[in-house]
Order: structure tokens, then sequence, then C-alpha cells
């Protein structure tokens, strides 16, 4: 500390966002597009979005929060869209609640693009420096320190660190105390964050190995193509730009030998032998985990991808670990099409401080210190996606304060990011959050294809979102409820034309006269198919015609979910007293009391989802409530 406080160099600006990977990248850029001076922070410049793990954006429930953020004004959605090499929407055999679009990623090129980017944009700098201290005072956080001793003074903060602080990578007996892909670690902050009264926890996630291409024998495997017709991320992305020749990627599967090496060595794994401290992911799990834990199980998936076009590095799908090298080598070896496979890079562990998120309110602010955000990896998620959605939250509601506006906060039944952030900040979460459509209770109305139509007016409202854009959203509004409406009033007798062409489609004749409307409903026929009988329709966009299409086949189970979503948002409207004193609401049991004092909940929904407080505690809150607003002589509404 002493060659710190020698350095005298001060900057001002308005917003600090330490780190730049995929949260930092986009609270940077929303801060900084949102008109205030902003600077990010990042242990090395060439960690920019970096990818450290798959190289893929979007997936199942990914691809939801991707869409998302693009249509509140983030850039991940663009920039995957520059830089993919291969784009599949998945669960098409499923209903549209959990089609998800994921692209391959050129690494390198993604990282490098959206450098580019945050280079260019106005009001940003990108300074390479690692944070030791944030200046606090009277609850409120100043600025922070560098390493170096140079104090940058602003009105808030953003911590977006990722699996940097005080990171370690494990690999057999093999630890080295780096960041992923052997960057430096963050090794002061944590400290000086615990001097601030903020509690972290230890969690860990892993990597697989990556593979000399011309090692490995795709022959032996299944290859995985992409689709035929690309769907962008973005919906500002023109879908006839990123029409393109796709790399291939290949399915192979572990067996019986490949299981019985991983068995023999578990004592050699770091995280059976204890020296893992931290928890790991249970949806992503290493090898080593899904051999134990599904021990019923004969093989496993194994995807092999590649990591660029100008690269022969392959990533290892489904197969992270943290053995040895030798024992690495030896099991990757059994796996079809692996015989002669050679390691570039090894597998690892990585471990790394995170916070407790529960000392979040639902705008990703700390409860007990104004002006200080939070976002990513070190909320305890897991995923490039759902770090970067976070990301761009917290850069609006950092704005957001500093313009003394309200937040914005999504609630469950309006986004995945809503479902994300409340579940980090009222659950407690033991292990790295991963998101899932079955988190989402709303799914059917939260799908990845109406996000603009979900989420565009409040990138608009912020100012993230161009007036064009949002004109565009309104205009496909206007032509799907003009279209749905055109569907539903438009007869179809049963005459001798349209019983021809019922039969043509294996369709069952009319009895009756129908609309246009109940024979989209009839599975064998499509939009295109009704063209035939349907005289009077305009060319529309495909967009405009899926949303017509999943607006009329779903109808009933859409008006279901938006009677639920009518009863959840009166709980969320039924807002807690600041001032309430737990110790005092008679009939609350200790462990509810506890949970919520500790929880802080700012309305009656959010308080019924936290772990440990039951329908019956609930019923008891309501009660006092009512009776509290009615003691100060207010008025529930």
């Amino acid at each position: 500390m002493s060659d710190i406080t020698l350095n005298k160099l001060e900057e001002y600006v308005d917003i600090c966002v330490v780190g730049a990977g995929h949260a930092g990248c986009e609270a940077a850029l929303a801060c900084a597009r949102l008109g205030f001076n902003t600077v990010v922070f990042t242990v090395s410049v060439d960690s920019i979005a970096l990818m450290p793990c798959n190289p893929n954006i979007g997936g199942s429930s990914k691809g939801h929060l991707v869409r998302e953020l693009d249509a509140l004004g983030g850039e991940m959605g663009k920039n995957i869209d520059k830089t993919f090499i291969q784009s599949k929407m998945l669960n098409v055999s499923k209903g549209p609640a959990v089609h998800s679009l994921r692209a391959q990623a050129d690494k390198s090129d993604y990282t490098r693009s959206m450098r580019y980017t945050m280079e260019n944009q106005d009001n940003l700098t990108i300074k390479q420096a690692e944070i030791c201290k944030l200046i606090v005072e009277d609850n409120v956080v100043k600025g922070l320190m560098t390493g170096t001793g140079t104090t940058y003074y602003c009105k808030a903060v953003v911590l977006c660190t990722g699996t940097y602080l005080k990171a370690r990578c494990l690999c057999g007996e093999s630890i080295t105390h780096t960041g992923p892909g052997g960057l430096s670690a963050a090794n002061s902050l944590s400290e000086a964050l615990r001097e601030i009264g903020i509690k972290l926890r230890r969690f860990k996630t892993g990597t697989p190995a990556r593979m000399d291409k011309r090692s490995i024998d795709f022959s032996k495997m299944e290859p995985q193509y992409g689709d035929e017709r690309i769907v962008p991320f973005s919906f500002s992305t023109d879908p006839d730009s990123v029409q393109k020749e796709q790399v291939c990627c290949y399915l192979t599967y572990t067996n019986e030998k490949t299981h019985e090496i991983i068995r023999g060595n578990l004592d050699r794994s770091p995280i059976y032998a204890g020296i893992i401290e931290g928890t790991g992911p249970r949806y992503c799990p290493s090898i080593e985990d899904k051999v134990v834990r599904f021990a019923d199980k004969e093989r496993h998936q194994v995807f092999i991808e590649p990591e660029g076009l100008y690269t022969n590095e392959m990533y290892i799908g489904g197969m992270s670990s943290s053995l040895p090298e030798d024992v690495q080598l030896k099991m990757y070896r059994t796996v079809p099409g692996l015989e002669n496979c050679k390691i570039v890079r090894n597998a690892y562990a990585i471990e790394y401080d995170c916070l407790e998120p529960n000392q979040l309110k639902a705008s990703l602010e700390f409860k007990e210190i104004n002006g200080l955000f939070s976002a990513g990896q070190f909320n305890g998620s897991s995923g490039y996606e759902e770090a970067a959605a976070q990301g761009l939250i917290a850069g609006i509601n950092a704005s957001m304060y500093l313009k003394g506006k309200e937040p914005l906060v999504l609630d469950r039944s309006e986004a995945y990011i809503g479902v994300l952030i409340d579940d980090l900040v009222t659950k407690d979460n033991r292990e790295p959050y991963r998101m899932m459509t079955s988190r989402a209770e709303y799914r059917l109305l939260l799908r990845q294809d109406n996000a603009d139509l979900r989420l565009r007016k409040f990138g608009h409202e912020v100012g993230l979102v161009s007036d064009d854009d949002y004109n565009k959203t309104l205009l496909k509004e206007e032509m799907i409820a003009k279209e749905v409406e055109r569907l539903k009033s438009s007869p179809v007798g049963a005459s001798k034309e349209t019983q021809e062409f019922l039969r043509k489609h294996e369709s069952s004749e009319l009895r009756t006269a129908s609309t246009l409307a109940e024979l989209l409903c009839r599975p064998e026929l499509s939009y295109d198919d009704l063209k035939e009988i349907d005289s009077d329709r305009e060319t529309l966009p495909n967009d405009v015609i899926e949303q017509v299409c999943i607006t009329i086949r779903y109808e009933g189970y859409i008006e279901r979910q938006l009677s639920q979503v009518k009863a959840f948002k009166k709980m969320e409207k039924r807002l807690i007293p600041d001032e309430i004193d737990y110790d005092q609401v008679s009939s609350l049991r200790l462990e509810a009391r506890q949970k919520l004092k500790q929880f802080k909940p700012v309305s009656v929904g959010q308080a019924s989802r936290i772990s440990g407080v039951t329908p019956a505690d609930v019923s008891v809150l309501l009660v006092y409530i009512d009776a509290y607003n009615k003691s100060k002589g207010k008025i529930d509404e």
C-alpha cells in the first residue's frame, strides 16, 4: 500500500465498470450510449469479450436471453451475427416456447469484433488495470483505486469481475493462480470488498481440453450441420445478410472404457481429493461428476466443435475435467475418433470468489451501498448469456441512478432476464446459476421469437433503442394484429374447391362453415398451404407470419397464461413497507422471519419466492401488511 499512496494521479468520470467480459462489455456500452463518461477496466485488453470455455452463443433458454438483450438495445446478438460460423435453431420438433437459437462463434473474431465496437464507442475508455480498492463514504460509492495507485472518482460503479477474483486453475496436482486461459487473476479486490461489508463465496467451473484438428478421425463421428436457412440473433440484422457457408460440428460418445479410467483415477481429481473448495455447476458437470452421479449411463455425448476458421483447435464439449494431464490423454483416447488425439490445451477447473447475490436489489444495485451495481458470473451465475443480460441491466440502472430515474426492473412475466435476476436475488443459490426454460413459469409468453414485441418498448424508453427500430416493431405489431383479425373473420364454406384442397393436404373435410383461422389450427395445414383458398392475402414478412401462426394456434394456452400473469402481477403490486419489523409479525415461523430479514423483499410476490417462506407465512404477512397500512392511513391499491 505504500507505493499506492505515493501516486497522486486522479481521474474524474461518471461511471466505472470493473471487468470487460460479456457482462462488462454490455454494461460499459449501455452507460456510454446513454451519454455517460465511462471507463471500463480489464486485467488484459486481450480478454475483452473473451470466450474462455465453449465457442458458442445461445442454446436452450440462453438463446432467449440473447434475443431479449438485443430487444433492449444490447450488443451480443449483433456481435454473434457478425462472427458465427454455424447456426442452428434447437428444439424445433417441440413447441415454440422452447425453440432456442444457438450459434458457433469464431472465438478470436468474436473478441476482435466486440473490442472494435468498444474502442470506437463515444464516451467509453478502455483501461488495462487491476482494481484493488473501492472508495465508499456514508454507504455511497465514490470511486475506486487501481493497483498502480491511480484514483478514479465516479458516481457509480458496476462490478463485472467474472471468474478472476482470487482465481486458481487446477489440472490434477498442478495448481496455477491465474484467471481463465492463463490470464492474470485479480488478487486484491476480494479483501477490499469484504472490508466494506460485502459477503463473498467460492464457486468453481471448468472447461474441457482443446484438440489438434489434424489428430481427430471425423469419419468415426456423426456430423452435425447448421440450418439451411439461418435465423439471425439480432432483430436489427437483415436475414439475407447472414446466409453463408457453415462449418460442420461432430458428435461422438464416451464408453465404459472411458468411465473405467475416470473411476480408477478419482483420487487424483482435485474435485474428489478435497483440493477444490468451491461448488461447481449442477447443470454443466465435469466428466468425473457425470460418471459418478450417473453411474447407470453407458455413455455420454461428446461434441467436437471448431474454435474458429483460422485455427485447428477443436473444443471437446461435454468432457470438462480437472484430472491430471496423463489421465486426460488416456480417457480422451478411448472416445471414437479421438484414439490418436493430441491435446493443445489441457482441461482444467477454475475456482474464484463471487458474490452472495441476496445482497442485491432487483435493479442489481447493492442494498447497502448506493451507486454500486454488480453483474455476471460475479453474481453467482454461469454462462456468457446470463452474464451479458445482467451486464446490460446493471449498465442501464447505473445510468438511471445518475439520471435520478426509476430503475428498469423486468419481472418474471415479462422476460427470461426477469426470471434470471429474480432467482439470483431471492433464492439462496449454492451453486453457479444456469438459465433453463423450465425456470420460467410463463415460457409460452416469453418466447425467443417475440422478444422484440415484449421488450423493445423498454429499450426505447431508456434510450438504447432508436426511434426507427422501435417504429419498425410497432409496425410489426400492427401487421400481426391486422392479419390475425383478417383470418378470424374470413369465412370458408364447405365448397367443392375447399373439400378438394383439404383432401389434397390429407385434412378432414368440412361439414359446416369455418374460418381461415380455424383451418390454420390444423397441424397438417400451414399458412403457405392456405394460400390456395385465400385470395385476399397480402405478402407479409416471415417474422410476421410466424407470430400470426403462433397467436392463432396457441390462443387458448396463451390466454390461460395471461390470466396466471394477472394473478402474479397482483401479488407483485402488494408492496412491503420499507420500515417493516419482521420480529413484530406474530405467527411468522422463525425460518421465514430470518429469511425475510436477510433478503428484504420489496413485494409479497418476491417474498413468496424466497426459499423457506411458505404459503402460510405469506398469508400471515398479507394480514399484517393490511393492518399496518390501515394504522398508517395508507390505502392499499
